[in-house]
């Protein structure tokens, strides 16, 4: 029996531009439920992680933006998806920013040996308070999750690290800081940036991606950032990055991983609808998804 549970976390704290926590309201409108019924025997919608409205703390000491409480609200999600993983129900978390993945993977990296991560996404995640220009955990997630960064947020339910940057793959890099650029080549953290989206053909990158991922790892999470689509076909994101990955790249890499059968939780994140065009960011995350879990034309 194939089962869905879904779990949003309309969570704005890890960056300051407002409206991205409507996101995981949007993306439900845009029809979850409708496109992915065909495809489950049962989805389970267990709602939205409480955030509430509280005012933007900057930390003293790390100068990270509410570190508390998006530490404390990943805490939460951590719990949430973990008791998914527990009842045997595929995980999908619908975001809010980017900083989610903090808890997301806290929460799933614990019932598997040697998990893999997939990153879609237009920037690398892979600040720390050292190197951030902004102090925006967003900025963060996936340097967290390899063990880097403020314990509050790296200790997520008490070990770290949550995956190995062996098992971290990156597609559609395209805005990466100086710092990052630096913590790539240090921990050999494999990237497709467009570049090579360009050069080899999404084709190529996920059969790489997907043969360098299926034998060293017992189970692959993607996390998919929608700022990783070009802005003509995902407009509705806090940071758009012009150059990006099309709208039918995106289908053609979340088909192959259907067919690969590697990816075992996955979420999506950074739809912000304030800034969209008739929720047209949120319906590709949904159409997306669709691909993701095996949705055929014929």
């Amino acid at each position: 029996m194939r089962k869905l549970s879904i779990i949003g976390m309309p969570m704005d704290l890890g960056q300051m531009r407002r409206g991205v926590d409507m996101g995981p309201s949007a993306m439900r409108y845009a029809g979850i439920y409708e496109n992915l019924s065909t495809l489950f025997d049962e989805i389970d919608d267990k709602g939205d992680i409480a955030i509430g409205r509280p005012e933007v703390v900057v930390d003293p000491k790390s100068n990270l933006r509410n570190l508390q409480l998006v530490a404390e609200k990943n805490q939460e999600l951590a719990k949430a998806v973990s008791k998914v993983v527990e009842e045997g129900a595929f995980p999908l978390v619908l975001g809010g920013d980017h900083s989610i993945a903090i808890g997301t993977l806290a929460g799933i990296a614990q019932h598997y040996k040697t998990l893999g991560v997939i990153w879609f996404d237009a920037h690398g995640d892979l600040n720390t308070a050292e190197t951030s220009p902004t102090g925006n955990i967003h900025g963060m997630p996936l340097a967290v999750n390899i063990g880097l960064g403020h314990e509050l947020l790296t200790n997520m339910l008490g070990y770290s690290p949550k995956v190995k940057p062996e098992h971290v793959v990156i597609i559609g890099a395209r805005s990466l800081d100086e710092g990052e650029r630096k913590l790539i080549k240090e921990k050999g953290i494999k990237v497709y940036t467009m570049h090579e989206v360009d050069r080899l053909g999404m084709t190529k990158v996920m059969e790489e991606t997907i043969a360098y991922l299926k034998d060293k790892t017992d189970g692959v999470h993607l996390s998919l950032d929608l700022d990783g689509l070009d802005p003509t076909d995902a407009p509705g994101v806090g940071t758009p990055v012009t150059g990006g990955v099309s709208y039918r790249e995106s289908h053609l890499a979340m088909e192959m991983l259907a067919e690969s059968g590697i990816i075992t939780s996955a979420e999506f994140v950074e739809v912000n609808p304030i800034l969209d065009e008739k929720n047209k960011t949120a319906a590709a995350a949904v159409k997306l998804m669709g691909s993701l879990f095996g949705e055929k034309l014929l």
